[in-house]
């Protein structure tokens, strides 16, 4: 059997035509099926991409011809009806249909069908061209031209293939004629199956009640009305309804006439391709999650925030930034105290950063953060609160969406929560925070405590050999220079501590913050690129696809 889709897919490079309401409609439904597959539920996927192929290509094909195709159960008449519209014996009638699967085609006009009859899948020898057999000029023939009409094989036979050709061609005729039996107008086979679903085609519908003259005349229009209430069930109420005899001919020139006014509507077969579109975005739109008017999902600055937050808690981020303060204010205390007083023990305890275990110490000068290869190991990140993070980052922005597409958010977004652990891990093992290096004024100061107190020491020293008289003492005044040099320099030297730690403090918090800063910007990297990113184009997928299923759905 031909494929269901053979000639229907845009070749390579290809694409629906554009220009026209239903050609946008159908490269929106075209575009929404690549984004979505893989991503919602396959069945759906399959459906709207089949509509999409099967509307590509009637799009593609000549709007000059009009696929009619007749269709009914084994004995409705269905070949007698379309012998009497053709006026030729085409199809073999009878109770017993013939075996073969395929459809049988007429073609009214002189215009090449060829690509149309190849689309439908209808081998040569089943077509018949009224063109070439009858002269065009006749009165008959000008109200079909472009008519295209398809002798289906019976919707019940008991061949499979039967109803494969069947439902492939009422997925592709432009105009469906449902020939029905007095017999079993009723039948649910014909209701359930084919009426009922195709009531959003209700324009391209005509069923016909065939073998009136079966019935008693007396029964005719009571029947007629039967049928109608039974069309009103199945959602048809204004689908045109003919009485037919195609054996006595009744009827069949009203027939003739339902099909070629709405041959003469050239927009018929668009409006086939339009509601099918339509219908295949609804469907797809509820699968994906996308109903119209969903806010579009995306990642705020302020949710991202709060997980490069929660991710700095994890590796221990306020911890370091406090031990970085605390040990740049102490080593810079012990670098400006005044170095007789370097001995208390308030000046001798242990450093912050040492205590917090990141053991840099001043022995370290440039050392990194934990210094994986020559320090021990700062404690590692908490992977199961990265985990937690990462989950509820993706638990939030994957609710509502269908199971399919939720699992391929939760997917993208946790499935790298262990590379998240090991990055930060990494980025905070190799970020060095300058903790050994004491900015310049610090030790510009520690010089000054020393010339300070060497100089005090030379005053002493000075006025000591003085007052012994083993050397001239210089005075200032009523006082000894010595010992002017002695107070002066301890004096200074005090003083000098005092003004250096009331600036100590500012510099520990901004290396800190320097710290924090840099700690912070490695895990917000890490962050975008394992997580936020991939999350964001997801998002973003979520988001075409919403405005592609709102375009198809027009």
């Amino acid at each position: 059997m031909t494929s269901l889709l053979e000639g229907a897919r845009p070749r390579p490079g290809e694409e629906p035509p554009r220009g026209s309401g239903t050609g946008d409609r159908v490269e929106a439904l075209v575009a929404a099926v690549d984004l979505a597959r893989d991503r919602v539920d396959a069945d759906a996927v399959e459906q709207a991409d089949a509509t999409a192929d099967r509307a590509a290509g009637r799009m593609r094909l000549s709007p000059d011809h009009t696929v009619v195709a007749i269709a009914g159960a084994t004995g409705s008449g269905k070949s007698s009806t379309f012998n009497a519209l053709t006026g030729l014996e085409l199809a073999a009638t009878g109770v017993r249909r013939p075996t073969t699967s395929w459809a049988a085609a007429c073609v009214w006009g002189s215009r090449d069908a060829s690509e149309v009859l190849d689309w439908l899948g209808i081998p040569p020898r089943h077509q018949t061209s009224r063109g070439s057999m009858l002269d065009p000029s006749r009165e008959d023939a000008a109200d079909m031209d472009g008519v295209v009409l398809l002798d289906l094989p019976d919707h019940d036979s008991t061949e499979v293939s039967h109803h494969l050709e069947v439902d492939r061609l009422v997925e592709k005729a432009d105009l469906m004629v449902w020939v029905l039996d007095p017999q079993k107008y009723a039948d649910a086979a014909v209701h359930d199956r084919y009426l009922r679903p195709l009531a959003a085609h209700a324009d391209s519908i005509v069923v016909v009640l065939n073998h009136l003259d079966a019935v008693p005349e007396a029964r005719r229009d009571s029947m007629l009305e039967d049928v109608r209430r039974l069309l009103v069930a199945d959602g048809l109420a204004e689908v045109p309804l003919v009485g037919l005899s195609a054996r006595e001919g009744w009827g069949v020139d009203e027939l003739r006439a339902q099909i070629s006014r709405r041959v003469a509507d050239k927009a018929l077969a668009r409006g086939r391709v339009d509601v099918d579109v339509r219908a295949a975005a609804e469907r797809l739109a509820s699968a994906a999650g996308a109903a119209a008017g969903t806010p579009q999902r995306t990642l705020s600055e302020e949710r991202l925030s709060a997980f490069e937050d929660a991710l700095g808690e994890a590796a221990g981020l306020p911890v370091v930034t406090r031990a970085v303060e605390g040990s740049v204010r102490r080593r810079a205390r012990r670098a400006t105290v005044w170095p007789l007083l370097a001995w208390l023990p308030g000046l001798r305890r242990t450093d912050h950063v040492a205590a917090s275990g990141l053991q840099l110490g001043d022995e370290a000068a440039g050392q990194q953060l934990g210094g994986r290869s020559h320090l021990p190991t700062v404690a590692p990140v908490e992977r199961p609160r990265v985990e937690a993070a990462t989950r509820d980052l993706a638990d939030e922005h994957s609710a509502g969406l269908p199971p399919a597409w939720a699992d391929a958010l939760r997917r993208v977004t946790t499935e790298r929560s262990g590379d998240l652990a090991d990055r930060i891990d990494g980025s905070l093992a190799a970020s060095d925070l300058g903790v050994a290096r004491l900015p310049a004024w610090v030790r510009l100061v520690q010089a000054l405590q020393w010339l300070l107190l060497l100089a005090a020491l030379a005053g002493g020293v000075w006025w000591g050999l003085a007052e012994a008289g083993v050397v001239r003492g210089l005075a200032v005044g009523p006082v000894e220079l010595g010992l002017v040099v002695l107070v002066g320099g301890l004096l200074a030297g005090l003083v000098l501590m005092v003004v250096a730690w009331s600036s100590v403090g500012r510099t520990a918090r901004f290396r800190a913050d320097v710290a924090g800063r840099m700690l912070r910007t490695a895990v917000h990297d890490a962050a975008d690129e394992l997580v936020a990113t991939p999350l964001r184009s997801e998002l973003a997928a979520h988001a075409r696809l919403s405005a592609a299923i709102d375009r198809a759905r027009g």
